[in-house]
């Protein structure tokens, strides 16, 4: 069993309030979505684990049971080749759950008039393995999103 806690702080929209169908329609996985709050804030390790995928706007964290767990800082922030976002970890290294992995800031984000929702995803991951998944309210790093078993 993996418990999957917040890579931010934030309000919980669900993948539902991602405003891109590839998330939203759980195309890339199950999972939820936090709309961080706006100001310069880290985003951290959801699973204690490998990063085996590292971008300045995403990471993949892979525990020890072998489930990978995506990060993706805001929508269509890839465009944003980088700028804003301060990698703290490299690909490769090992991390622990709520270990800094990216500093970034959500409000810059939105003024370059992208989206800052991120999609937390358990990758490969089928719906029904997922439990106690959190699609509203409000979450600090480090709280428990959802476990897969």
């Amino acid at each position: 069993m993996t418990t999957v806690t917040s890579p931010l702080t934030g309000k919980i929209v669900g993948l539902a309030g991602v405003p891109d169908p590839v998330f939203s329609g759980a195309m890339v996985g199950p999972g939820t979505a936090v709309d961080p709050v706006r100001e310069q804030t880290t985003a951290v390790a959801p699973v204690d684990g490998v990063v085996v995928s590292m971008h300045p706007h995403a990471f993949v964290v892979v525990d020890a049971e072998g489930h990978g767990v995506l990060t993706h800082l805001g929508i269509d922030t890839v465009q944003l080749n980088g700028e804003g976002f301060e990698l703290l970890v490299n690909k490769g290294d090992t991390v622990t759950r709520g270990q800094a992995v990216i500093k970034w800031d959500p409000a810059a984000v939105e003024a370059a008039g992208k989206s800052p929702i991120s999609p937390i995803v358990a990758l490969e991951a089928t719906a029904d393995s997922l439990g106690d998944l959190r699609e509203d309210g409000e979450a600090k790093a480090g709280e428990q999103l959802f476990s897969w078993s």
